[in-house]
This record gives structure tokens, C-alpha cells and sequence, in this order.
């Protein structure tokens, strides 16, 4: 196969990982200030979930991951930094916990924010049943709890016809359903590029609800495509406590080797 096919990571919107978390600069003499977890209770926990499968290589780091992020301070000139121990639990599995506070590696100082993430393993999601996410963080002080409808399922774009999946003809309508059923995501996207090409081209999508259509312009080259599909859902957040609001995204994409004809 061409090496094009073989990319080790899938070309997505920014900001739909949530890996780095980088979220504001601040002045040059900043300094953190240390907290419990109930120093955050007046703050804004957002879980994103990144769900990214590519065709063949391996994940990069955060393809599949469950990330938990507080945001800042209201006021400007502070950026708090988590004390020691505390833990975070995915469904009672342990997360990494990175405290935050000022980072001043790249040559000036900038407020890295709280957060915990877990990285979990999307072939033995996609085979269990949908569990609710239950995110908890605690320490001596506090304790934080954000549960999520369905945020241990497998997100997938489920081929719905006509014909077969891996073979595609010009001037056809074809859908896919967002899975599991019950969300409904966003705009959903979908590109094609061509083996041994270099250039990505955007297809036109119509939704209803979670089905997304498009049709395979007739000036599409006959030849081995990567078709790319791509969409973020909101999350249904079931509780929220020790914290201000709670909040919960989740973006999914798939890349799938389909042959034009």
C-alpha cells in the first residue's frame, strides 16, 4: 500500500485533542499558588473525550483519551497549582494527575491548568457494554464528582448502505450513523484523499440527526481513497459536585480505505 495511507496521525480540527492544555500566558513574575481541591470549587470542570482511530500505524498519545480540565481562575493575575495528594478515579481505574501552576520552559511564564486524564483501550471498549463515566477526585479537604451518560462506549460510524462499505460508486448517496444511539453529534465531516495524492478534499455532508449522508461526486478519481469521517457530540452530564458546573464533549473520527469505482 502507499505509504500515504500509512500516517501515524490523523489530520484534525485544533483544540479536538486535548492533550496539551495550555489555556493562558500571564505575566513574566507570576508564581503559583498552591491549593487544596476545595480551593476549585468555584471553578468549571470540563470532560472531553478524544476518540480518534486511524486505518493502520500506531495512536499518538491522547488518540483515546478521557480528560478532565479545570479551568482558571476568574481573576487574571492568579494560577493556582494543586497541593500533593490528591487522586483522581476513572470508574474506581486510577487517572494522571497533573496539578498545574506556572510553567516557564518555553521563556516566559504561563498558567497551565489542572487536570487528570485516562487513557483507555479502544478494542476493549468497543467489545463492553456502555458504562456511565464516573470521574472523582478527592483529597483530605474535598471531594469532586462528574459523572457522564455513556462516557465508556466506543464511538463509531456504522456504515449504513448502499452496497458494501469498502467499495464506493460516483454519483451515490451513501450514510453512516453515529453510535451509540441516543446522541446526536454536531456537523459531521467527511475527506477523501487519494492514494498516492497529497491533497485532501472536503465531501459535502447533510445530517438528520445522527445519520450523516453524502453523495460521491461523479469528478471522483477511480482509485483506493482514505475516507476520513469526523464529529463532536455533547455530552449528557448526569451529576456535578464539589464543583461550580460541569461540562462534557466528545470528538470521534475514523479513517477507513475505501476503493472508488
Amino acid at each position: 500500500m502507499n505509504p500515504i495511507l500509512r500516517r501515524n496521525l490523523l489530520r484534525i480540527p485544533a483544540g479536538a485533542f486535548v492533550a496539551v492544555g495550555l489555556l493562558s500566558g500571564c505575566g513574566s513574575s507570576l508564581t503559583s499558588e498552591a491549593v487544596d481541591l476545595a480551593g476549585l470549587s468555584d471553578r468549571t470542570l470540563t470532560l472531553s473525550q478524544s476518540d480518534v482511530d486511524i486505518f493502520e500505524g500506531v495512536d499518538e498519545p491522547g488518540a483515546h483519551r478521557v480528560t478532565v480540565t479545570f479551568s482558571q481562575a476568574v481573576e487574571g493575575d492568579r494560577c493556582t497549582e494543586l497541593r500533593e495528594g490528591v487522586t483522581a478515579t476513572f470508574n474506581g481505574q486510577p487517572m494522571a494527575l497533573e496539578r498545574g501552576g506556572v510553567d516557564g520552559t518555553a521563556g516566559r511564564d504561563v498558567c497551565v491548568p489542572t487536570r487528570a486524564y485516562y487513557d483507555f483501550d479502544p478494542n476493549v471498549w468497543v467489545r463492553e457494554p456502555m458504562e456511565d463515566a464516573r470521574i472523582v477526585l478527592q483529597d483530605g479537604t474535598h471531594t469532586i464528582t462528574l459523572v457522564m451518560k455513556n462516557g465508556k462506549a466506543k464511538r463509531l460510524f456504522s456504515f449504513q448502505g448502499p452496497g458494501a462499505e469498502d467499495r464506493l460508486t460516483r454519483g451515490q448517496e451513501y450514510s453512516f450513523r453515529w453510535l451509540p444511539e441516543g446522541e446526536v453529534p454536531s456537523r459531521a465531516a467527511a475527506t477523501l484523499l487519494r492514494e498516492g495524492g497529497s491533497a485532501t478534499a472536503t465531501i459535502p455532508t447533510e445530517q438528520e440527526e445522527a445519520v450523516v449522508r453524502f453523495t460521491l461526486l461523479p469528478t471522483t478519481p477511480v482509485a483506493a481513497h482514505l475516507l476520513t469521517l469526523s464529529a463532536t457530540a455533547p455530552g449528557e452530564v448526569l451529576e456535578c459536585t464539589g464543583v461550580a458546573t460541569c461540562e462534557a464533549t466528545v470528538f470521534h473520527s475514523e479513517e477507513r480505505v475505501v476503493n472508488v469505482q
